[in-house]
């Protein structure tokens, strides 16, 4: 999620300054914030110099063609950093679902940068467009809010991203900020300037994704109640990056958003679904809606042949199913028939 753990500091620092588009606080509470990032960068692990695990390969041997070719780029929270296995990696659990669930074999390149922020995104779509991909999946942004980048400076350079990546014929599927506030060394109120900082941008990368073309799928709280009520199965020896079970529930999240980008979701999801929650409303109501409920999808849709209504872009706003858990594959260097 973040390259280091002064992150913490950075926080209450940049909201003291109103530097990540909060009001300026005052001085008291500014004393305050900056003694509760102390004691959250004593708390937090040392973090590893390693690099994660490469979760680049082939998934799903044995399974028929056309494969599909996955790109995945952002920051550590895509590459897997705090892991020690591949398999534990989320690009090989969204590699492997999306090969169980379509039963084709999949194709996955990583560009993802351990601290990388969303200024760092041009390098990695650069990359990402010579391999031809037919889905790319972004996980980026809590570097932005960790070194104190406005929220209109961080969707300008996804939104960038995203757009070229359409203009290629790439489907693209953004995990939007996550919620730092659920990380557990940050006490309040450091907490909240944390958890509203976040949520904020989260909400700014969802329009922004919408506008460019792509889907959005909201994070949140990494995902839901699961990371509040048991920190310690769900985040990582430093108590700042999640665990393997961690990231296994951000590649469950992330499957039939992209499974529904390619058109092979299930036929039962085919439309939105009022039971659930679902249904089409403008892009700044749904980005609200969907920081507060994370494994929430929006993308682009029309109303009466129509993409703009009163309030915005239309959107579908889908909550859609996750597929149960299954094996997970080591990724190999050559493809298998």
């Amino acid at each position: 999620m973040v390259g280091t753990a002064a992150a913490a500091r950075k926080l209450a620092s940049a909201a003291a300054y109103g530097g990540g588009g909060l009001s300026v606080l005052g001085a008291g509470l500014y004393g305050v914030l900056v003694a509760e990032a102390k004691f959250a960068r004593r708390t937090i692990g040392v973090l590893s110099e390693a690099p994660p695990p490469d979760s680049t390969g082939w998934y799903g041997r044995g399974r028929p063609g056309p494969a599909i070719k996955i790109a995945l780029l952002g920051d550590s929270s895509a590459a897997g950093y705090g892991v020690e296995r591949v398999e534990d990696t989320p690009g090989a659990h969204l590699c492997s679902g999306l090969a169980a669930q379509a039963d084709r074999r999949v194709h996955l390149r990583a560009f993802a940068v351990v601290g990388a922020q969303s200024r760092d995104l041009g390098k990695q779509v650069e990359a990402a467009l010579a391999t031809h991909p037919d889905v790319a999946v972004i996980l980026i942004g809590a570097n932005d809010v960790t070194h104190s980048v406005t929220p209109s400076q961080s969707v300008r350079h996804l939104s960038e991203g995203v757009r070229r990546l359409r203009e290629a014929g790439v489907q693209v599927i953004v995990g939007t900020c996550p919620d730092l506030g659920t990380v557990k060394p940050i006490p309040p109120p450091l907490k909240q300037v944390a958890r509203s900082w976040s949520r904020r941008l989260a909400a700014a990368q969802t329009i922004a994704v919408v506008e460019a073309g792509g889907r959005s799928v909201s994070l949140g709280s990494i995902l839901g109640p699961e990371f509040a009520a048991a920190p310690a199965l769900f985040f990582g020896p430093d108590q700042f990056h999640p665990s393997a079970d961690g990231y296994r529930q951000l590649g469950a999240v992330l499957v039939p958003s992209t499974l529904a980008a390619l058109g092979l979701g299930p036929d039962d999801e085919a439309a939105p679904a009022p039971l659930r929650g679902e249904g089409v409303m403008p892009v700044a109501a749904a980005a609200a809606q969907a920081v507060n409920h994370p494994g929430t999808e929006l993308g682009g849709t029309e109303v009466l042949g129509s993409q703009r209504g009163l309030r915005g872009r239309w959107v579908e706003l889908r909550r859609r199913r996750r597929p149960p858990g299954g094996q997970i594959e080591s990724p190999e260097d050559t493809e298998e028939s």
